[in-house]
């Protein structure tokens, strides 16, 4: 049954400590995600880039086996071109440490979880270190999983609002952008991916 969008928004920030093993005593409130429509336009694609490594652990704690950097709670959900939740998606996760290094020979900051019934994904981790001629990225696989049928695997990355390198990164994309919220100990990404 389709949902609007707002109604996807209802719970994923506001009780975070249901969703991580962080210890966070209340997210902050983010803006209504806009009314999903009938035919929402599907998210952008981007380039995979050289650091991807496939068979990636099932995991949400992306943090633990990492020293340092910012703490960062990223999530949001998975819909359908007609705005009905994806359950079951993979969604898979890889990105450079706070000092912009890839782990190319573990998988370190690498992992992916599916879907819930509502179409939630999240992951703890923290915020990536820039590199030379990027900017703040994460990047992104998300697949139908088994629940969604056989779909294409939407591949992507996830920038920082307000970033200097934004402007100069020739892969920045504003349409994929997450919406902060909270800072210092406590900051949250939220992105929702439509599958087309």
């Amino acid at each position: 049954m389709p949902i609007s969008r707002r109604d996807l928004t209802a719970g994923l920030f506001a009780a975070p400590v249901l969703l991580s093993p962080m210890r966070v005593a209340a997210a902050p409130a983010l803006p209504p995600t806009p009314a999903c429509d009938d035919r929402p336009d599907p998210t952008p694609r981007a380039t995979e880039g050289p650091f991807f490594t496939p068979l990636s652990p099932r995991r949400h704690d992306l943090a633990a086996d990492v020293d340092g950097g910012e703490a960062l709670l990223v999530g949001g959900f998975v819909v359908g071109p007609a705005c009905a939740p994806v359950a079951g998606a993979v969604v898979d996760v890889w990105q450079a440490d706070h000092r912009g290094r890839y782990d190319n020979d573990g998988y370190r900051l690498r992992g992916h979880v599916e879907t819930d019934a509502a179409g939630r994904w999240w992951f703890a981790t923290v915020v990536p270190g820039r590199y030379p001629g990027r900017t703040r990225h994460i990047h992104v696989k998300v697949g139908p999983g088994k629940a969604g049928g056989t779909g294409r695997v939407l591949t992507t990355q996830l920038f920082f609002p307000g970033e200097p390198g934004n402007a100069r990164d020739f892969l920045y994309d504003e349409r994929l952008l997450l919406r902060m919220a909270g800072d210092g100990a406590e900051r949250f990404g939220r992105f929702d991916f439509v599958l087309g």
